[in-house]
């Protein structure tokens, strides 16, 4: 079954929702903080006529419809924000603030969509429960907290989840990119890349910044141990593989004269061979080991793993059927394939205790016309902010409109067709 008209329909419900979105870009709230946004959802869901569960992983919001027998499909959109500081200018920039894991007061920015996961999604609510008579099955539609600590779809399964919710037949979604605006594409089987982090605690002797001779170090120790994890990925993956290993994080001292007592790095490793994830994780535990034993410290390093998730794999043929009824339905949109991308996503998490299938696409959302004269998927071109850059901001229009008709006929595709008054399908 498809949906008649979806970017018609969808246009009305962007409009009315644009301030919406507006709102929720100005009020962005870290992972498992999202109590401000989950009200909003639970609120709007309730008003469409879902059945809403909420607190579901923390701050997670589910929704249900149910419209007679049929298939159950889940959509999904990510609530949470970034530790970034917004520099877009927008008249609805946030300037908001929030408490890391560590305690840390930090400025928080929607920096990767998730603002317009959320409103898209509440539009496509909005539709659906509107053509309510015209599918059968289970419509379900999850609001996940904490996707950028890779833990909220897991934590929302181990909370319950599938206790409260019937198992799904396919799970959905989307993820707004830095394409052009009015473009989708998903990438057909392996699409999206593991992801693992570690923490580094680097442990030194502290003293006075005129007698380093009397102390060991850590922001060296630190700097030598950065400089040789780049050599994992050039010099022990081969061509042919693949690996991304980024430190994102590196912290140490208080003032200028005074040599720290530890330094701390964090990192964070993608990958999409299992064998190759295990040999760049094991490298990099022997490179911090190594450098600190090099330092000649008095206490071996720490090295705890935190957030971790697997490769993202979009079903073949769902994937197919998916995007066909896309291209098909969506006039002026262009649907197309794209390569799989070094990013990751949690969403798989929601479908492998079920093993239903997933199909995850990427929509567009920059302005069209800083894309001309360039060859799309290949480098961003100059001045295209990148998802986490404290200038990506999407268009609103016609991003919105888009995303909202992309996830309503894709539901529409695989919930059941309801009979007509001639009992005719």
């Amino acid at each position: 079954m498809v949906s008649r008209n979806a970017l018609h329909e969808a246009a009305a419900v962007a409009e009315r929702l644009l301030p919406v979105y507006e709102d929720l870009h100005q009020h962005p709230e870290l992972s498992f903080h999202e109590t401000r946004t989950a009200g909003i959802v639970a609120a709007r869901l309730a008003e469409l006529g879902f059945d809403v569960h909420e607190e579901i992983g923390r701050t997670g919001v589910v929704g249900v419809l149910t419209s007679g027998d049929g298939p159950v499909v889940m959509l999904r959109a990510d609530m949470d924000a970034l530790p970034v500081f917004e520099q877009t200018g927008l008249p609805y920039a946030s300037t908001a603030r929030g408490t890391d894991p560590e305690g840390v007061d930090v400025p928080v920015m929607h920096a990767c969509g998730h603002d317009m996961h959320v409103t898209a999604l509440l539009g496509a609510a909005e539709l659906l429960s509107a053509a309510h008579g015209e599918w059968t099955g289970t419509l379900v539609l999850v609001f996940q907290p904490a996707e950028e600590n890779g833990g909220g779809a897991q934590v929302m399964v181990d909370d319950g989840l599938y206790d409260i919710i019937p198992a799904p037949d396919i799970v959905l979604g989307q993820h707004v990119m830095p394409f052009p605006a009015g473009f989708i594409g998903a990438a057909s089987g392996p699409a999206f890349a593991a992801t693992d982090e570690l923490e580094v605690r680097l442990f030194g002797r502290g003293g006075h910044g005129s007698q380093p001779e009397s102390t060991i170090d850590p922001v060296v120790m630190a700097a030598a141990t950065v400089m040789r994890l780049q050599t994992i990925v050039s010099r022990e993956v081969a061509g042919r593989e693949t690996a991304v290993l980024t430190i994102g994080t590196m912290q140490a001292g208080t003032k200028n004269n005074v040599i720290a007592d530890e330094a701390r790095l964090g990192l964070n490793i993608r990958s999409y061979d299992p064998a190759v994830r295990d040999r760049v994780i094991a490298a990099a535990h022997r490179i911090v080991n190594a450098e600190a034993a090099a330092s000649g410290v008095d206490r071996a390093p720490e090295i705890t793993g935190r957030d971790s998730f697997p490769v993202l794999v979009n079903e073949p043929a769902a994937t197919a059927r998916t995007l066909g009824v896309l291209r098909e339905q969506l006039e002026g949109v262009v649907v197309g394939d794209v390569q799989p991308i070094m990013g990751s996503e949690d969403i798989g998490n929601l479908a492998a205790p079920v093993a239903a299938p997933i199909v995850y696409w990427l929509l567009g959302g920059t302005d069209p016309a800083l894309f001309e004269g360039s060859e799309l998927f290949t480098s961003l071109p100059a001045g295209v902010p990148s998802n986490h850059s404290p200038f990506f901001a999407p268009v609103p229009e016609p991003t919105l409109r888009v995303g909202i008709a992309a996830l309503t006929t894709a539901a529409r595709e695989w919930l059941g067709a309801a009979e007509n008054s001639e009992g005719e399908r």
